[in-house]
């Protein structure tokens, strides 16, 4: 695979995304001369913008809404974008599009990190959309027993337990779905507004399983916080983000990135450690 001679990140909103900052901060310590800039695309201008892109043979992420549009568009997609069915690293190679999924792994580390041991054997997560799916086939490849989808969605759950079968059960009653679980996770978008209500009642979590919120933001969710003062070990989904990206960065250019200086460029943004 070619370098890129261009990296974006395709969504709408994305003027909000910390990716530039932390992704230039890796580019800049590794002499690379190329940016990454953020494109707020509406849906309906998504395949004129890819057409472009491939053309002046750029990479790049997509985000919400983009991730599954983009998976259909791409001439091949890794395994593990097939098992989520969306794309959120794209690259360009013999004038096609192709895709990976780095949001799985960096799930898979932003779970090793907060329970500094292995993917939790049973696992609720509240939600069914994307998230939820990079979640499962996370869950899938670490050997994960069970994953508990409690949603009010219950058409998009079904979905999910038709594609994992053997690990998917979905719950309709929220205290049935975390009895007994070792990991909770908010897959949802609740947390992105301070006075959002909480994806689960803080005291309904089981007492020894920690708790990981994919919402990020300059500061930790509320929930976040209110797990962290009940005992339970707690993280929002900063750390996923970066390490999805830094997966991301060693897809296009076939080795790792400085993750000091992408932590760090976090931490100029956030005033936090990553």
């Amino acid at each position: 695979m070619n370098r890129p001679a261009r990296l974006v990140l395709l969504g709408s909103p994305v003027a909000h995304s910390l990716s530039p900052a932390f992704q230039n901060a890796a580019l800049a310590s590794a002499a690379l001369a190329v940016r990454y800039e953020p494109i707020d695309v509406a849906p309906a201008m998504l395949g004129d913008t890819l057409d472009a892109l491939v053309r002046e043979g750029a990479a790049g992420n997509a985000t919400v809404p983009h991730k599954e549009a983009v998976f259909a568009r791409c001439a091949t997609r890794t395994a593990v974008a097939e098992r989520v069915g969306a794309v959120n690293t794209f690259w360009v190679s013999g004038g096609e599009l192709h895709g990976d999924n780095t949001d799985v792994g960096g799930f898979e580390r932003a779970v090793a990190a907060l329970t500094g041991d292995a993917m939790p054997g049973r696992i609720a997560i509240i939600g069914a959309g994307g998230a939820a799916a990079a979640a499962c086939v996370a869950a899938e490849c670490c050997d994960a027993r069970e994953v508990r989808i409690a949603t009010r969605t219950v058409e998009r759950a079904d979905r999910l337990a038709e594609r994992f079968p053997a690990l998917v059960t979905v719950y309709t009653a929220l205290e049935a779905a975390l009895e007994d679980v070792e990991l909770v996770v908010n897959a949802t978008p609740l947390g992105l507004r301070d006075d959002d209500a909480f994806p689960v009642a803080v005291e309904m979590i089981p007492a020894d399983a920690p708790v990981l919120d994919l919402v990020y933001g300059p500061g930790e969710t509320r929930w976040v916080r209110a797990a962290r003062a009940a005992g339970h070990r707690a993280a929002d989904g900063l750390r996923m983000l970066l390490e999805q990206g830094a997966l991301a960065f060693e897809r296009w250019f076939g080795f790792p990135p400085d993750r000091g200086a992408m932590s760090r460029a976090i931490h100029e943004r956030t005033g936090r450690l990553v």
